[in-house]
């Protein structure tokens, strides 16, 4: 599984049990605190590991880092890697640093799933439940916080989902009939929503009001605080997106909003829909919420009030 599939990560098939999975992920800062920079960009990377049904087993730092940055700025972006690393049960076994103008950092990481239980965005049937795990709005408040108009209170809320693992998510899914799975970032969850309609040529009905948002993104993006990578998910989803009346525009850039490290977003049969929201929240997983459901064939999204 390659380039072909535009799926989360890579997979290698190296027996009939086992498979290999990698991936990579970097960026620049998007809060100010170097160590839960790290912890953000680690939880990210290690994100497309659960995406993919995997358990991420060892990484490597990438890390470009400007003369000016201090020894202890540096240590502590590394440190927060390391945490985040540490909690998902896998090992650092090393990197590669740069000198560059400009912080960034991130992980190039190795896992494996047994190759029947590999999860694609492929596979999404009729009748099938859509569950999203995470709060959306991460986005637009580092946006706010960009523009020194984010609260203590909204910027510690957008980094408590950012650095939270996908890890209690992805083990939740053990053997319950799940037809797709992809994570939520850059793309917001109607961009990666329309690239798991396409690649499972369906339809996917979401409703607005049961979708998690965290308070705080709803009152910004009123304020016209969405980055520009929201509105071109937008753009990208217009052919293919039906907005029925009573969705308005905040809505929609928040179901447009570029997502760091965010949820799951899962296609389950709904026999085990129930199951699986309440193993999430045994998990404490609490904000993962049932948002719709797949209604029909033809690669497309609707959003419903």
């Amino acid at each position: 599984m390659g380039l072909e599939a535009a799926d989360d990560a890579g997979v290698y098939r190296l027996t009939p049990e086992l498979a290999l999975i990698q991936t990579v992920d970097f960026f620049t800062p998007i809060v100010n605190d170097p160590y839960q920079f790290g912890a953000i960009a680690a939880a990210n990377a290690l994100s497309d590991i659960y995406a993919m049904g995997g358990r991420p087993l060892m990484a490597l730092n990438i890390a470009c880092f400007p003369l000016k940055t201090g020894p202890d700025t540096m240590k502590a972006v590394l440190r927060g890697g390391l945490d985040k690393v540490h909690e998902a049960g896998a090992l650092l076994v090393g990197g590669h640093s740069v000198e560059d103008p400009e912080l960034k950092y991130g992980l190039a990481v190795t896992g494996v799933a047994h190759p029947d239980r590999i999860f694609t965005k492929a596979g999404a049937r009729l009748g099938d439940l859509l569950i999203l795990t995470k709060p959306l709005g991460t986005g637009i408040i580092a946006t706010a916080l960009k523009g020194r108009l984010a609260s203590k209170e909204a910027e510690a809320a957008a980094i408590r989902v950012m650095s939270a693992l996908n890890r209690a998510a992805a083990e939740a899914l053990d053997g319950l009939e799940v037809h797709a799975v992809t994570d939520i970032t850059g793309f917001g969850l109607l961009g990666h929503g329309l690239e798991m309609a396409r690649a499972s040529q369906a339809e996917l009905t979401i409703l607005a009001s049961r979708v998690p948002v965290l308070s705080w993104a709803r009152e910004y993006a009123g304020m016209g605080l969405v980055p520009a990578g929201s509105h071109a998910n937008r753009r990208f989803c217009e052919n293919h997106l039906t907005l029925a009346p009573g969705v308005d525009a905040v809505t929609a850039d928040l179901l447009s909003d570029a997502q760091t490290s965010g949820g799951l977003f899962i296609a389950i049969a709904p026999q085990d829909g129930e199951v699986l929201m309440k193993r999430l929240q045994e998990a404490g997983v609490i904000e993962a919420a049932v948002i719709g459901e797949v209604t029909g064939a033809g690669a497309r999204i609707k959003v419903l009030p």
